[in-house]
């Protein structure tokens, strides 16, 4: 009962201090009509690196880039002398938000939609925004040949959910291949029936006999919606299918197809797939073999979203290379890194990097992959991705070059607003340890985490030391 007691007093403190952060920020007296920054080096991505450059924010959008920019009597102003500018990171394959990510029941759960169950209070997304990430593509998981709907979102922490969601960002799907949406390493408990497709040749067949029905389905409403021009009466319409509706809109080029996939017969089998539907699969996800056919990708014109050298962890991933990005960028695929990982999202500035050492890309290429590349793919390269006039303010301020591990973020903006401030946050963070302190006296005799007799108090990281960002880990000096 102590125990439940003192959950349910440090739930609540989180959940009321993401409440007042809300009712603070929405009460706040309005933003200044303009923000400058001044005499920063701009990695602009379209034109190159810019010194001693300023940025010229106005009601969230980049409207000027040049040296001595005037800026109104009331703007803000950011000194950025000696740091650097970068468009805000995207990430193409997040399950951040998401605290159930499959609906492993079916083969084809087109009809689930991630947008539905997003959660705004993850704390992930605060320290991805320490990490520079402004931008996340919110996937379903992958126990389903086709799995659920994506969301885009811009991290607006501490905002109602409305305001995360992308505005006119293209929707996507998950599709899935391989290992997983056969689920080889599934063992039905005694009675239970496997769930098929059980091999590589039914995932492939779940697929396209799904795409079948969406072609009569769609055939179906095109002929009724024909009578209804010609001003047929007394018409039927017919039974609506929430599951291949979406499927429809993948025909019609209205929804994105982002697929998990591993080996090089699979991603090939996809492409057949879809050139015999005549759609296009705008990303092949973790594509770890995606070096073996970089040529057949290039040619079908779907980009590659990949990990930069991490594999090994299942038997299709052994045969992943650390220069499977340069050789994919190399042979014209729009390529990018991303995290799939609530971890490795605050990092990928150096996942970027190490495209340089494997393979040997040039500075701006590698930014290129967490930027404009990951944009392309998610349809909102006209927003987001470079530092461009008429562009989204989605910026983040380092402290040294985004390519160097010595590098880390002092500044984050989404639409020319201020959402992560590293300089705020070690501020707060004396407030914060009072606050966790008062909540563990509340209980001071709770039970360790796993069982057995009480846990002594922890020793803490002092609350000013000026490290990455805290999380209440154990100091240890």
């Amino acid at each position: 009962m102590k125990r439940l007691t003192f959950l349910i007093l440090l739930a609540t403190a989180f959940c009321g201090f993401c409440l007042e952060r809300t009712r603070a920020q929405r009460q706040k007296s309005p933003d200044p009509p303009e923000t400058l920054i001044r005499n920063a080096t701009l990695l602009t991505i379209a034109h190159g690196a810019l010194q001693n450059t300023d940025v010229l924010i106005r009601r969230g959008k980049i409207a000027a880039i040049g040296k001595n920019l005037k800026a109104s009597a009331d703007a803000k102003v950011i000194d950025a002398s000696g740091k650097y500018v970068l468009p805000g990171i995207i990430d193409c394959h997040s399950h951040s938000m998401l605290d159930a990510i499959n609906e492993g029941t079916l083969s084809v759960s087109s009809m689930a939609r991630t947008r539905d169950v997003l959660n705004p209070t993850d704390v992930d997304l605060y320290r991805e925004l320490a990490g520079g990430v402004t931008t996340l593509n919110l996937l379903h998981g992958s126990a389903n040949s086709i799995g659920g709907q994506t969301t885009t979102v811009k991290i607006k922490f501490g905002r109602p959910i409305e305001e995360f969601i992308f505005p006119g960002a293209p929707p996507g799907i998950k599709f899935a291949l391989g290992e997983n949406p056969k689920r080889s390493s599934f063992t039905p408990q005694p009675g239970q029936q496997r769930r098929y497709p059980a091999t590589r040749m039914g995932v492939e067949e779940t697929i396209r006999d799904a795409f079948v029905r969406a072609r009569d389905y769609k055939k179906s409403w095109d002929e009724y919606n024909a009578a209804i021009k010609r001003g047929e009466k007394n018409l039927v319409p017919p039974r609506r299918d929430l599951q291949l509706e979406p499927l429809v809109e993948v025909l019609e080029g209205k929804r994105y197809v982002h697929s998990h996939c591993y080996r090089a017969d699979e991603i090939l089998m996809l492409i057949n797939i879809a050139n015999e539907f005549g759609f296009k699969v705008r990303t092949f996800q973790h594509v770890l073999e995606g070096y073996k056919v970089a040529k057949e990708i290039a040619e079908h014109g779907a980009g590659a979203s990949t990990f930069a050298d991490f594999w090994g962890y299942k038997i299709e991933a052994y045969d992943a290379i650390a220069y499977n990005t340069a050789i994919m960028v190399r042979h014209g695929v729009n390529t990018s890194v991303n995290s799939d990982s609530n971890e490795r999202a605050r990092r990928l500035n150096i996942e970027a990097a190490k495209a340089m050492r494997y393979g040997d890309l040039t500075e701006e290429e590698a930014l290129k992959l967490i930027t404009i590349n990951p944009a392309w793919q998610l349809g909102i390269q006209d927003r987001v991705g470079s530092i461009e006039v008429g562009k989204d303010a989605d910026l983040a301020i380092w402290n040294a070059h985004p390519l160097s591990v010595y590098a880390r973020v002092d500044t984050t903006l989404i639409d020319g607003e201020v959402f992560f401030d590293r300089q705020q946050d070690l501020a707060r963070r004396a407030d914060l340890e009072k606050e966790r302190v008062t909540l563990e006296q509340a209980e001071p005799n709770r039970p360790s985490r796993v069982g057995g007799p009480p846990t002594a108090p922890r020793q803490r990281r002092p609350a000013n030391e000026d490290d990455d960002i805290w999380e209440g880990d154990i100091y240890k000096p």
